[in-house]
């Protein structure tokens, strides 16, 4: 356990000492006005408490992810913790701590607006697709996951929960957000919490041999690759895109800039927390990669979520470990169609503020969703795994540009977004979803690809470059 412990330890001094590092560059503004206290309109713009915030932010970002990726990434062994705490401290805190922050300074935009402010218009276009289709792949993944947890756990049939969390979905996503949102939460963070903490405790205190196969080398049964396969699949507990769509929920309803740090950076922390939980349960419960796959051969991550909460917490402990995992999922799917509306109606400058008119965009989207839901879930899932770290590597970049107009230390953004563009783009051409080329090739397109990213970006947005662009926009 003291490998766990360990862990969790460096999360927590990476939140204060580098977390405190990216909030000292990016400069919180104290005496600015927030969006939440100048453009309060009672449906999306809310002020509440930073710690009410916070727990939003989590049961956000916190879908299946830092879950069912873990879970999977466990397969691989040891390493994925590596992945894990660094991940989380050097690029999903920095890529959740920048998304919330820089939508607070563009008044509560979405990504898209977020992005083009900073990338450019044929940027902000393309994210305004891309962002709405990953948020329909994550509604719907955030429904099927939670659908099959619930059916295994009450016999119930999956085809009926599916529509009773589709129907909670669409309340959230029109109702004011201090309506369900905010009143629900609370209660779900309550079981979120028992969950992070009950099963490494019963680990622990029931004997288990934890990670017997203490070792950095590649343990996958199947063989798959370390590279780039563990970094796309353990994605929520590390780095995600999706974050960066649900983190402007958030930015509306902040009261001051100082609390940023605590909020973005340190749910993405949290996050992490729940991916070691995971990760320690793959790697110690079942005490070989082929006995945590053959229990996925059996069910998929449900199964483990299962097996592991049962027998680990008993009849009462378990259910309530379960419905531990089953919220954050819920948590996270209800926002996502929630996200997609917002993006719409920035979009088009369509006021959100009677209630008709968020219907007239949630309808459409919820029988979008409702079509792609019927496709097979692996599938959606693997589509879901790329998009997701794909958005991620843009919004590093974004983050990037903002600190170079600012005259800021980039490299704290730059370095995470080469790296998080090697691996999509190695994943793209290796994968059955992509193109399919050999390892060898992939990786060589993924990595040179990385290389002119960053010599385009460093060209684009050297010193006198902005210094043009600043004297055009001034003009």
């Amino acid at each position: 356990m003291l490998i766990f412990f360990a862990c969790t330890a460096m999360l927590i001094i990476g939140y204060f000492v580098y977390g405190g590092l990216v909030d000292r560059l990016f400069g919180p503004d104290t005496s600015r006005a927030t969006p939440a206290m100048c453009m309060a309109d009672g449906v999306d713009y809310v002020p509440m408490s930073k710690t009410k915030i916070f727990l939003i932010q989590l049961l956000n970002i916190a879908g299946l992810g830092p879950v069912f990726g873990p879970i999977l990434g466990a397969l691989y062994g040891p390493s994925a913790l590596l992945w894990i705490v660094f991940g989380t401290l050097l690029g999903g805190g920095v890529h959740d701590y920048f998304s919330g922050m820089l939508s607070i300074r563009y008044k509560g935009q979405s990504i898209p607006d977020v992005v083009g402010y900073n990338l450019g218009p044929a940027f902000k276009q393309f994210m305004r697709v891309f962002s709405i289709i990953l948020l329909l792949l994550v509604g719907v993944v955030f429904v099927l996951g939670p659908a099959k947890l619930l059916a295994k756990l009450s016999g119930v049939e999956v085809g009926m929960w599916v529509a009773g969390i589709f129907a909670y979905y669409f309340l959230a996503t029109i109702l004011p957000i201090d309506k369900i949102i905010g009143r629900f939460y609370p209660f779900f963070g309550a079981i979120l919490v028992f969950m992070a903490i009950a099963v490494p405790a019963a680990l622990m205190f029931q004997g288990y041999h934890m990670f017997p196969n203490l070792t950095l080398e590649n343990l996958h049964p199947k063989h798959l690759p370390m590279w780039p396969l563990m970094f796309i699949t353990i994605a929520c507990g590390a780095i995600s895109g999706f974050h960066s769509t649900q983190s402007p929920l958030m930015s509306r309803c902040v009261c001051n800039e100082r609390e940023g740090r605590f909020i973005f950076y340190g749910a993405m922390v949290a996050e992490g927390f729940i991916g070691l939980v995971w990760a320690t349960v793959g790697m110690s419960f079942y005490q070989s990669p082929e006995a945590l796959n053959a229990s996925l051969a059996a069910g998929g991550p449900a199964n483990v979520v299962n097996e592991a909460c049962i027998a680990l917490l008993g009849g009462f402990g378990g259910v309530l470990a379960i419905l531990g995992v089953v919220v954050l999922p819920i948590t996270s799917g209800d926002t996502a169609f929630r996200a997609a509306r917002l993006i719409i109606a920035d979009f088009a400058k369509y006021s959100q503020k009677e209630s008709v008119r968020r219907l007239y965009i949630a309808m459409p989207l919820f029988a979008v969703g409702y079509v792609i839901s019927l496709a097979n879930f692996d599938v959606i899932w693997r589509y879901f795994g790329w998009a997701n770290q794909t958005l991620a590597a843009i919004v590093l970049w974004t983050a990037a540009a903002y600190c170079i107009k600012l005259g800021k230390n980039h490299w704290i953004a730059t370095v995470p977004a080469v790296f998080m563009t090697a691996v999509t783009n190695t994943y793209l051409c290796n994968a059955t979803i992509g193109f399919n080329l050999p390892m060898d090739v992939a990786t060589g397109i993924g990595v040179i690809s990385a290389i002119l990213a960053l010599i385009w970006f460093l060209y684009t947005f050297r010193p006198t470059r902005i210094a043009q662009m600043a004297a055009g926009d001034n003009a």
